[in-house]
């Protein structure tokens, strides 16, 4: 097979790379096949690990174990190695992604049970970690568990190992040294994670100023500490950091460094957080916004900040007043005009300026939108008949009541004609759910008018602005 016949495949099976029940179907087509798609699979043989299954992590752990050496299978238990053959490929060379944390977890489901002694198990561990950190292994990311301290900046082959990382998610109290190890080695991390619990340690700072290339910052705060030299030094980093997200106010202070910021999000789960230092910050070129918890006020000031360049805002429901709601949906209709996606609560007071939006905002695609004392008749008159053409996907979260028959019935009838629409629904609980008409969807469905209907039950199948590829692939 050529060289280009190779390379369109894989750029398909790229695409399918979340798809996992598609690529094992197409694994067994040949051999040529099946040499392009498993190290698709094992760039990140993690991501399937998500629900904990016992039985997932075990045969995760068998597979790993297959490719230790003859010698090192002398030292280990009998009751690891069973009947193990070599593994037809060298599974680990293809990793990209060092999951340490679930390698963590892995680790103590196959081995915890079965040890004698601690000085057992840290004999099983080192030898796992040297099938993972080598000089035949490149790395681009890499994630460290809470209460970390395994040396592994030590591991012969870890400079070779971590050099071309750009990605590292870790916790504050990961032992200093290895943090100061691996800034040594570590130079072009495009993005980083960090969760600061405890005070900001040497290493933290170090690791941050030794990077190049930084340009996304994702910063839990879990201390009421004072974070100063955090700050600073993320603020030496100011002209290349283009995304931003942070939990606690007591940082936002920093945003007004990142000019060239381009996505920002901002939030927590508390809503007795101020935001108040976040109205005079302007961010002139910021296309994304995310915003969980934030008062209204504050970011309806961020919206009359920017230059017209923002195509997606979410903002999760807080509580606010009728007036606020105008003020911010005017924000947007009088400053995004290349808004793409949307996600806001609507009142019915104000619907007539989200009628304006509708008219205002002509590239809009997707509408995510948080019901709260609407008339159902006035919101769908209006969607059907003020919305863009390109706008098609529609997600309904209902905080108060669904919608009857009739009032969805209007909806689609007077949708007939347009393009055909994705639409899902989202109950406020899941005793909410289930009172939409099936059968009248699928009446729909057959008349072109309903491409796609999905009830998200939990909320968490779908990410907000995703109407078609699920968040998790199911097995």
């Amino acid at each position: 097979m050529s060289k280009l016949n190779r390379d369109v495949l894989y750029s398909i099976f790229e695409e399918l790379k979340d798809d996992k029940k598609a690529l094992l179907s197409c694994l067994s087509v040949n051999r040529t096949w099946c040499k392009i798609i498993i190290p698709i699979f094992w760039k990140d043989p993690w991501k399937q690990l998500y629900t904990r299954e016992t039985t997932k992590l075990l045969s995760l752990f068998d597979v790993i174990i297959s490719h230790l050496s003859d010698e090192s299978r002398k030292n280990i238990s009998n009751k690891f190695l069973k009947d193990y053959k070599k593994p037809l490929f060298n599974y680990i060379s293809f990793c990209k992604n060092l999951n340490l944390s679930e390698l963590k977890i892995i680790m103590n489901a196959a081995i915890d049970s079965n040890i004698q002694n601690d000085d057992e198990f840290l004999f099983y561990k080192g030898e796992i970690f040297k099938l993972f950190i080598n000089n035949k292994t490149k790395f681009i990311q890499l994630y460290l568990p809470q209460d970390f301290n395994d040396q592994i900046h030590l591991i012969p082959g870890a400079k070779e190992c971590f050099s071309k990382l750009e990605f590292l998610n870790f916790y504050g109290d990961v032992n200093e040294e290895i943090l100061i190890g691996l800034s040594e080695i570590c130079k072009s991390i495009k993005r980083l994670e960090l969760y600061v619990t405890i005070n900001t340690n040497s290493g933290i700072i170090k690791l941050i100023d030794a990077q190049k290339s930084l340009k996304e910052i994702y910063i839990e705060i879990l201390n009421n500490n004072n974070n100063k030299s955090l700050e600073n030094s993320l603020i030496k980093h100011e002209k290349n950091i283009e995304y931003l997200r942070l939990n606690k106010q007591s940082m936002t202070n920093i945003i007004s460094y990142f000019k060239n910021l381009k996505i920002l999000e901002v939030g927590d789960i508390s809503q007795n957080i101020s935001w108040n230092q976040l109205e005079v910050v302007s961010l002139p070129i910021l296309q994304v916004l995310n915003a969980r918890n934030v008062p209204i006020n504050v970011i309806t000031s961020l919206i009359e900040k920017t230059n017209g360049h923002l195509n997606e805002i979410r903002i999760d429901f807080i509580v606010h007043n009728n007036i606020n709601n105008k003020r911010l949906i005017q924000a947007i209709y009088q400053n995004c005009p290349n808004l793409n996606y949307l996600e806001l609560l609507i009142r019915n007071s104000n619907i007539s300026e989200f009628e304006k939006l509708l008219i205002k905002c002509k590239y809009l695609d997707g509408l995510f939108i948080i019901i709260d004392n609407t008339d159902w008749d006035d919101l769908f008159k209006i969607l059907a008949r003020s919305s863009p053409s390109g706008l098609y996907k529609f997600k309904f979260y209902f905080s108060d009541e669904t919608p009857n028959s009739k009032s969805l019935r209007l909806f689609f009838d007077n949708w007939k004609g347009r393009h055909p629409m994705l639409l899902h629904t989202v109950p406020e609980t899941i005793y909410d759910s289930g009172y939409i008409d099936i059968n009248m969807i699928n009446k729909y469905k057959a008349e072109g008018v309903i491409k796609l209907y999905e009830e998200d039950i939990t909320g968490n199948i779908y990410e907000d602005f995703e109407w078609i590829r699920k968040k998790f692939q199911m097995n």
